[in-house]
């Protein structure tokens, strides 16, 4: 009978039904999203460094792995240091530089690594091989798409350009043998990845035994701070940081959507508290009457409240299932535009679904709702029977 009343009330006023569903699937759509970005960002940089199972970055003293053009010298004596320590199972040199392809009359710029391919955590070959050979090299798709490149092709390559000369330095014909997705750069970037040794080479004395970093992999992930310490007794003169570290610094640069997020989702909490507060009031003051008749036939206090507040729980519930698909299809949306931001790795999202971020919008909401019903509800149901029935009578 309870539900069957429920349900005949909410089919009686159809239209503001469907509009209190709309306001709460938008007010839910809003929570999700400010949920997923205050933490989607995060996780998603997070799953980006351990996705190769590095956990240690070493960079040149006082920097952050390529936030500068700093190297570190005598790469090689650094290496076997690394190897030597306890609980590193891993040692990937890297050098960054570009790559000056000649096709035709056209140059192509590139940024090429320079990479162990035995060892390499920056790339994921998608078709042909990884180099094996000195004079080889893998390429992503979007230097495929500028070149015209195809696997097997050779290219004119030269890892240097002098300004004053205005000619190519450090040339070298490169053999193309796979194309690769690489993890760390951003989208629609040209990149080229070949030996570390190669592209010494082709940049002559500057890069001769230089890396711009070395990732590390521990043994374990509770090794990961003993062989952080016995990385910096071992080599004070690089910049050692662990995915703690640099989960800190993200935290430290990312505290302005973390405070926008925290901000729009309060709003939206507010919003939809406010909405079933103001709906829930009209539909008991255009209902005193029935209300009172069912006070003054016997009806429990509690009885009348429980029904209006499956009447909102009802609303709820489909405005925040609603709300979920809404939420995810802006979330993906708005994905799109921050990810073109410059200079961010294709792989972060700033709005990562994950199934507890649905749990606390959708928790947050409905307990915003059930506050909002019960002050309303209970204040109907205590309205005195014989003075309201009177003034409901005379109304």
């Amino acid at each position: 009978m309870l539900l069957r009343l429920v349900w005949a009330s909410l089919i009686r006023h159809r239209a503001r039904t469907i509009l209190a569903v709309l306001g709460v699937a938008v007010s839910a759509a809003m929570l999700l999203d400010m949920v997923m970005l205050s933490s989607g960002m995060r996780a998603s940089f997070k799953n980006l460094l351990l996705s190769r199972g590095f956990q240690i970055r070493l960079s040149p003293k006082g920097t952050l792995p390529f936030d500068t053009d700093a190297t570190i010298a005598e790469a090689g004596a650094v290496t076997a240091s690394l190897r030597a320590i306890p609980g590193v199972t891993t040692v990937s040199p890297v050098l960054g530089g570009q790559l000056y392809v000649t096709i035709g009359d056209r140059m192509t710029t590139a940024i090429a690594i320079g990479v162990d391919p035995a060892v390499q955590g920056d790339y994921e070959i998608t078709a042909g091989r990884s180099p094996r050979a000195a004079n080889e090299l893998v390429a992503s798709d979007d230097f495929l798409r500028a070149t015209g490149a195809q696997i097997g092709d050779t290219l004119a390559a030269a890892a240097g350009f002098d300004p004053q000369l205005r000619a190519v330095t450090g040339r070298r014909a490169l053999v193309l043998v796979g194309r690769a997705h690489f993890i760390y750069l951003a989208a629609a970037q040209n990149a080229v990845a070949l030996p570390l040794q190669t592209l010494q080479e082709m940049r002559g004395e500057p890069a001769r035994d230089r890396v711009s970093l070395f990732m590390v992999r521990a043994s374990s992930s509770d090794s990961v701070d003993s062989v952080l310490a016995n990385i910096e007794r071992a080599l004070p003169r690089v910049t050692a940081v662990s995915i703690a570290t640099a989960m800190r610094q993200v935290d430290e640069r990312l505290s302005y959507f973390r405070q926008l997020a925290v901000i729009l989702g309060a709003v939206s909490l507010g919003v939809g508290f406010l909405l079933v507060t103001t709906l829930v009031t009209v539909s008991v003051n255009e209902r005193l009457g029935e209300i009172i008749v069912m006070r003054a036939i016997g009806v429990a206090r509690a009885r009348v409240v429980l029904q209006v507040l499956l009447e909102s729980t009802a609303i709820m519930l489909v405005g925040a299932v609603g709300g979920l698909g809404l939420g995810l299809v802006t979330a993906r949306y708005l994905n799109s535009i921050l990810a073109s931001l410059p200079g961010l790795p294709a792989a972060i999202d700033f709005f990562l679904f994950e199934p507890r971020d649905a749990w606390t919008a959708l928790g947050a909401l409905a307990s915003a709702g059930v506050l909002a019903d019960i002050y309303p509800s209970w204040r109907g149901a205590s309205l005195p029977i014989a003075a309201t029935l009177r003034e409901e009578a005379v109304a």
